[in-house]
């Protein structure tokens, strides 16, 4: 049996994630683990804590050598990179929320926490209360993936199950989501897709052993879409959701992508509601299996956080398998994509541009079409992201390269998806 350790917490930032910690750690009477100082911005704030825990000096914390675990949960990704720095080669244990920090830093934060032998474990950066990265370190490490798929921005999720489900329109969602405090007041990381890069680019790393960077994945958000396109999916017994994927090509690269899809009404997916998160994991040896749970929020973040300084207390490091194993897995750029894109009868699209086309519809308020387009096309050109066209990925759209680029398309004007 493991002996547990005793651990000493320094915690940088007190919001909503910092306050729930404090509290759950409050409550947490099978481990023995304390908070000894609190390091925040603003020392006039009044806060549910006693003030003697407060400091506004980052130092009071990493060099307090009685402080043997950093937990970092603040907004300010410079910042968080300064504390993560030092508190690793202080030989501090670390636990980060911070998915930006961590996506734009993974290989450096992984060479200095393995130089210095020291923990760095960050649960509560991806579909917080969802343990999915201890998932991927434990029980999958020796399967093959063939699919990862999954919900993992809960604001972008909740705007759009109030479109679909309140009929709302989409600036009346985003705004209760603010109200609510689903969504920040600049909401831009969130619909834009960059949040839910972010998380994928560090599951790559734990699913495929792929260190990649947030620029070299394809993503769009959900702004462009409208009820045209709402219309659309509900005629064709489908939802409209923001869905980060990676899938394996044949040749072994991996297609990873974020983009607002079209989800059947039968597929797991699809049952994800409001703020939640869902990630549908496809392997070899295990086949589909299907995690649920909130994906933000003070004590469902926090929830996460006190799994990781759980596991401190008995020396849990990730073992980066899929990474260590030198599969020689790399992104894929070669991907066809199957995609329904629509349009006012003003904007004309690059038809030559799609490798193939299956649909051409018009309507008297937009026009759409189905075809097949390269991912690495996307990557390269944006006029898709313009304002008034809403590009949609099918739900199974990654496919391979098959067809030589710009075959002779042929033409059809239903409705029906071919």
């Amino acid at each position: 049996m493991s002996t547990q350790k005793k651990l000493v917490i320094g915690l940088f930032g007190f919001g909503v994630v910092g306050e729930g910690l404090y509290l759950a750690l409050n409550n947490a009477i099978y481990l023995d683990a304390s908070i000894k100082k609190v390091c925040i911005k603003d020392a006039d704030k009044q806060r549910n804590a006693p003030a003697r825990l407060f400091t506004t000096n980052p130092d009071e914390l990493l060099d307090d050598p009685e402080i043997n675990v950093i937990v970092e949960v603040i907004n300010d990704t410079a910042a968080a990179k300064a504390i993560a720095l030092k508190a690793i080669a202080s030989g501090k244990q670390l636990v980060s929320a911070s998915k930006k920090l961590i996506a734009e830093n993974l290989q450096e934060l992984i060479a200095l926490h393995s130089h210095h032998n020291t923990s760095f474990l960050y649960e509560s950066s991806v579909c917080a209360s969802i343990p999915v990265i201890r998932n991927l370190e434990e029980y999958y490490n020796n399967d093959f993936l063939q699919h990862l798929s999954g919900i993992i921005n809960g604001s972008t999720n909740f705007i759009l199950h109030k479109v679909f489900e309140d009929n709302l329109e989409y600036a009346d969602a985003l705004r209760l989501a603010q109200d609510l405090g689903f969504a920040e007041l600049d909401p831009a990381l969130d619909v834009q897709g960059t949040d839910a890069l972010h998380k994928l680019v560090i599951l790559l790393a734990h699913a495929f052993g792929i260190v990649a960077r947030p620029d070299e994945i394809l993503v769009n958000g959900i702004r462009n879409i409208n009820g045209y396109d709402v219309r659309y999916a509900k005629q064709h017994q489908s939802q409209i959701k923001l869905v980060a994927q990676a899938k394996p090509l044949q040749n072994g690269d991996i297609a990873a992508l974020v983009l607002p899809t079209l989800v059947r009404n039968s597929s797991p997916l699809s049952f994800v509601k409001e703020e939640y998160n869902g990630i549908l994991i496809r392997s070899s040896l295990a086949d589909e299996q299907f995690f649920y749970g909130k994906g933000a929020g003070s004590f469902p973040t926090a929830s996460a956080v006190l799994s990781d300084i759980a596991a401190l207390s008995y020396g849990y490091k990730y073992e980066y398998h899929k990474l260590r194993q030198q599969l020689g897995n790399k992104l894929a750029d070669d991907a066809i994509l199957k995609v329904y894109v629509s349009h006012p009868h003003n904007v004309k699209l690059p038809l030559t541009d799609f490798r193939s086309i299956q649909t051409i519809h018009d309507d008297p308020e937009r026009s759409y079409i189905i075809g097949e387009i390269s991912y690495h096309y996307l990557l390269e050109n944006d006029w898709w992201q313009s304002e008034h066209i809403s590009l949609l990925l099918f739900e199974d759209g990654i496919t391979e390269k098959k067809a030589p680029a710009h075959s002779q398309a042929s033409y059809y004007t239903s409705h029906q998806t071919v």
